[in-house]
């Protein structure tokens, strides 16, 4: 009886030490929808009906088992999932965006169940299927919506082409019919059951979402990172627009720390770069009517953000802001950038360089400027835009990220 008892609790044991081994794989924090009241489209429909949308991501960390997340966190309506599939993505050297898949995968489950109804402000995370996953690996999750969905809830400038066909084509290794999208819809979690080390978030805006890198060829720093970084998990938290201290496209990262940051899986580490569209939107088309950010006023927010991390034992590192000279210049968005807002960044470096408030700094400002002109981005690390990083500003983030992230 007494061994019984022993070898009862050591399965317990291992079992719930096997059960805190998920780590999220890939993530694409969710974004509200917006009208015509905002200056730039969605570029997505206001609606789906009876439609499949495949989406490709990629794995940073490997595993045995697969769970995906669906979030219906903006809508107000519920959410009705017909059916989802994951599989692996076929090779095409011709089209790194390919929606072929190696196999009709595997077939995802809610409770049991084929299908799932999400409530309005809720998320399902799927059972756990059985699919090997390597790491740094592309998967499709397909997902059949059989009702009229309206697209409340998105992930905007996924530097990813998502495919959507009508019917349900779910399993279908080559998909007919099909329509090209750069947004992503309610997919916002990947989840593997392996032995990652560590978890570390980046939280941050479009430079984190990697806007002005290549699409379809995941060369987003944080994409990078991982590859510097073997058995971490590396969770992309970054919206394009994001802001610090106010709304934009996407909620404040005051507002949402906690559900795309402190509630990853195992996250030990949070890398924040965060700040410049606090300084530039203002008085720019995205705010014209708002009124100047200070540097003390977002101190402050890093503050509260340090303060909820290390309530919760998460290691916080503070980033540098990247130079912005130029700014979007010749765009509706040129008023992005003035000396005035310079003034209020460089402000806000030096006191992440030098408050000791973050457990530690990481200076992309320092290694992505130009030495020639310190207020702009060195030429060869400019998307074009003077305010995204190209690829090779990407992977030069990535290769000082990992020193301090390690």
């Amino acid at each position: 009886m007494k061994r019984l008892i022993c070898t009862f609790a050591a399965f317990l044991s291992a079992a719930t030490a096997h059960a805190a081994e998920w780590r999220t794989t890939w993530y694409a924090a969710p974004m509200p929808a917006w009208g015509a009241e905002f200056p730039l489209p969605t570029m997505m429909p206001s609606a789906l009906e009876a439609q499949t949308v495949r989406e490709v991501v990629r794995t940073s960390v490997g595993g045995a088992r697969v769970r995906v997340t669906y979030s219906n966190r903006y809508g107000d309506t519920p959410l009705t999932i017909g059916e989802a599939r994951v599989a692996a993505t076929r090779d095409n050297p011709a089209r790194a965006a390919s929606a072929l898949t190696a196999s009709n995968g595997v077939l995802l489950t809610f409770g049991g169940q084929r299908a799932v109804t999400i409530a309005p402000g809720q998320s399902a995370t799927s059972d756990p299927a059985a699919m090997p996953a390597a790491a740094h690996q592309r998967l499709s999750v397909s997902t059949w919506l059989p009702q009229r969905t309206p697209l409340t809830t998105f992930h905007w400038g996924a530097q990813q082409t998502a495919f959507v066909v009508k019917g349900n084509q779910t399993g279908a290794t080559a998909l007919t019919g099909v329509e090209e999208w750069k947004g992503r819809t309610f997919l916002s979690a990947v989840q593997l059951d392996g032995p990652a080390r560590r978890t570390v978030v980046a939280l941050g805006d479009s430079i984190t979402d990697g806007n002005g890198s290549t699409p379809d060829r995941n060369r987003r720093w944080p994409d990078l990172l991982s590859e510097h970084m073997d058995g971490v998990a590396v969770v992309n938290a970054g919206i394009s627009g994001a802001r610090l201290l106010a709304n934009g496209m996407g909620e404040k990262a005051l507002a949402r720390f906690e559900q795309d940051v402190l509630s990853q899986p195992g996250a030990d580490t949070v890398i924040v770069l965060l700040g410049i569209n606090d300084i530039g939107w203002p008085g720019s088309a995205f705010a014209p009517q708002e009124p100047p950010a200070t540097a003390q006023s977002i101190i402050a927010g890093y503050r509260r953000l340090i303060a909820a991390a290390r309530t919760r034992q998460v290691r916080i590192v503070g980033a540098t802001l990247l130079p912005f000279e130029g700014a979007l210049q010749g765009t509706p968005f040129a008023g992005h950038y003035s000396r005035t807002k310079d003034a209020v960044r460089r402000e806000v470096n030096e006191w992440i360089r030098g408050s000791g408030d973050f457990d530690a700094v990481i200076d992309f400002d320092l290694q992505l400027r130009d030495p020639a002109q310190p207020s702009r981005l060195r030429p060869d690390f400019d998307a074009g835009d003077h305010l995204h990083p190209s690829d090779a500003g990407y992977a030069e983030m990535a290769r000082i990220a990992a020193l301090i992230a390690k």
